[in-house]
């Protein structure tokens, strides 16, 4: 490829990229700590039945979770993940990180704003269900 090939506009250069498969992996890397986010928010109150110390940190990712779900935020991770994908060459997905994987299977025509606000709402019902429950059986 001659110089004048790389530095066309609208050409990436090929300097200092990544390979597309490190992006890929990137991508899924962010997509399991996504899941892995999402999967405290909903069973890591358990987890206080081995650490109590762990409140400090499961509290604000219930907290985290309800909101981005009561006001339609977008996770940090979901534009970080579709980042990585388009940069390895595959395409982003649109709307957020339950919507793409766990609402499609469920609502294949899209995710209802009810079914947020039902989700943002539940999450804490259900953590305070699960903390009342630990600290019984903790006395």
């Amino acid at each position: 490829m001659s110089v004048s090939e790389r530095t066309r506009p609208g050409r990436q250069p090929e300097a200092g990229r990544l390979p597309g498969r490190v992006y890929g992996l990137l991508a899924d890397a962010t997509l399991v700590a996504h899941f892995l986010f999402v999967l405290l928010a909903v069973a890591g109150g358990f987890l206080l039945l081995l650490r109590p110390g762990l409140l400090w940190l499961h509290v604000p990712v219930v907290v985290w979770s309800s909101l981005v779900n009561l006001f339609s935020w977008t996770c940090p991770l979901t534009p970080i993940e579709n980042r990585f994908r388009r940069l390895s060459g595959a395409g982003a997905y649109n709307g957020g990180f339950v919507q793409h994987y766990v609402g499609g299977v469920v609502y294949p025509k899209g995710m209802p704003r009810q079914l947020e606000l039902v989700a943002g709402t539940a999450i804490v019902a259900w953590n305070a269900l699960v903390y009342c429950g630990v600290f019984l059986l903790a006395r």
